[in-house]
Order: C-alpha cells, then structure tokens, then sequence
C-alpha cells in the first residue's frame, strides 16, 4: 500500500515485481548485449547473470569510446581541407598538368624510375605522416640538374640531375629537401607574404626564401636520418655540383651559397651527435645508384594525376616558381 502512494504522489507507474530475470528494459538490453558478446567470443552465456561481466565490459568500452569522440570528433569526421591545403592542392595540379601538356614528365616506363622510385618511397613513409597529402615523385625531361616541390604532395626530379648523382644518400638528400619544403608550407607562405601589393622581390621576401632553404636543409638532414640514409649526402650533392658544374654555386638571391649551406650542415651534425653521429662522411660506403650508362625509354606515355585532386574549385594562380625551377 506504501508502494501504491508514493507511486501516486510522484506521478509515475508503481515498478513490475522484479523477478528472476530483472526488468524487461533490462532484459531487452541484455539481449542487445549479449549477441554482441556471443559475436565477440563466441559463446553463449547461460543465464543472464552469467553474461553481466561481459555486458558491463562491453558498456565500459561504448562509454569510452563515446568520451574520445567528444574530446576529439575528428576521429570519426575528418576535418574538411582547409582553403590553404585546397590552394596547395590546386596549385600543385595546375603545375603537373602544364608539364604534362609540354610532354616534360617521364613515362613510368623509364628504367630511371627504378633508381628514383625506392629511395622516393623510403623518404615518403617518413615524410607523408608529416604533410595532409601523400607525397608523389616525377621526373622531368630536362637537361639542367634541379629539384623541385611543388605544393600539394608533388616532387620532381629532373633527369639530369638523377643521371649526375653518385649514390641513393646524395638522391635521398634532395628528395628530403625538398618535401620538408611542402611540410613547411614555403610556397604558400611566399604567396600570401605577396597577396598585399608586396613584390617577391621584397627584402622581407626574399629573407624568408633564403630562411626556408636553411630550414629544408636542416629539416631535410634529420628526415634522411629517420628514413635510414646518410645526411652527409646532402654535403656530397654540394661538392658533386662544384665537380659537375665546373664552380660553386653561389646560391643567387634567395638561396644561400652552397658554401654557407655546407658549412651549415656540418655544424648541425657535429652538434647533435645522437642523431648524426652514427653517420659519417665516407662517400665509399654509400650505395651506388649506377645511372650514368642508362638509356632513356621514349617518353610517350604520361602518369595519371590522381582522381582525388579533381574535385577541389579554381583557386589563385600560385606565385613565382619556388624554388628553383
């Protein structure tokens, strides 16, 4: 009679007698959860009572994995790409469509690819937890010996310049150079340093591209180091050139000479020696590339750029060339 008051006062139904089973809400979750659980292990509970434990188990879990997705809701819905990550996108597109449409990217078919392709790959595994897009690698039909990185994930290596290289460290030092420049976003930091009527030629400018090389070179040492190359490849790619070209390269207006970046890098490796130390600057023992007799197949057939890319708007044209193409 006590039961039937207080349900009365309170406006709500007096409980079911409880019985061996529990309440029927109960008894509907125990249910749910249970054929879960019989999923999960495999077996199938007695009794209710025998199935509690793994039900409270798998409670606990949906309780935790509903606490993740409130502290961090990106978990199950990806951020939309950001209007700098869809210019660097764009840009990256409209530069490998004009190289295509100038017949200059190589065909996949190219034996050349066979040196490019592992080192480029052992450089992205580290590079691509980095950036928001995979990094793809080209080469370029050119007779002049430059690297490049356009944004968007895009690197490319020109035929001459692979054809000079001596060893996988020398080549695994350029790649490396040249992505941490996408990782530290450079290009659209020079475009939008210019967006306010400022000319690239602006001291300010130009500072910043001559900083950016320094900081690819230092980023780019400790990437090859992770990816298991040599850093000292960076140094032997200096004095390659110096050997190749016949003089040092002097930098121009914003890049640093190759002395000032030599000199650099050396300190950087001696100041850190649990890093580099187990490096040293022994061209001997470095893995030859073995290029230099390779004949070039006709370049007639062009890579796909990759669908994903197509479906992001017009964007601003990207600035001048950088760096160094």
């Amino acid at each position: 009679m006590a039961l039937k008051i207080r349900a009365a006062r309170t406006n709500r139904a007096a409980p079911k007698r409880r019985g061996r089973s529990g309440q029927p809400q109960f008894r509907a979750i125990s249910s749910t959860l249970s054929r879960f659980a019989i999923e999960a292990v495999g077996a199938v509970p007695a009794t209710v009572e025998e199935s509690l434990p793994m039900m409270r188990l798998l409670l606990r879990a949906l309780a935790g994995f509903c606490a993740v997705l409130c502290v961090l809701p990106e978990a199950a819905w990806p951020a939309a790409p950001s209007w700098e990550q869809r210019w660097e996108i764009q840009v990256g597109r409209q530069r490998y469509m004009d190289y295509l449409q100038r017949g200059e990217i190589v065909s996949r078919r190219s034996p050349l690819y066979r040196a490019l392709d592992p080192v480029a790959q052992a450089v992205a595994a580290v590079a691509d937890r980095q950036y928001f897009a995979p990094f793809h690698f080209f080469l370029l039909s050119e007779q002049s010996p430059n690297a490049f990185s356009m944004p968007g994930g895009n690197v490319y290596v020109t035929t001459a310049l692979l054809t000079m290289l001596e060893n996988k460290d020398e080549l695994a030092s350029v790649i490396c150079h040249e992505v941490s420049h996408d990782i530290h976003h450079d290009m659209y930091a020079v475009f939008q340093a210019t967006q306010n009527g400022r000319s690239p030629q602006d001291p300010a400018v130009i500072a910043y591209e001559r900083a950016a090389e320094t900081n690819a070179d230092r980023s780019g040492a400790y990437m090859c180091a992770k990816a298991g190359f040599n850093p000292w490849g960076m140094i032997w790619n200096f004095r390659q050139y110096r050997e190749a070209m016949g003089a040092p390269n002097n930098g121009g207006i914003d890049h640093p000479s190759d002395g000032q970046r030599e000199a650099q890098l050396i300190a950087l490796f001696r100041s850190h020696p649990s890093t580099f130390g187990r490096f040293h600057n022994d061209i001997a023992t470095a893995s030859p590339l073995g290029l230099r007799q390779v004949a070039q197949s006709p370049y007639s057939q062009y890579p796909q750029y990759p669908q994903q890319y197509q479906q992001y708007p017009q964007y601003p044209p990207p600035p001048p060339c950088y760096p160094g193409c």
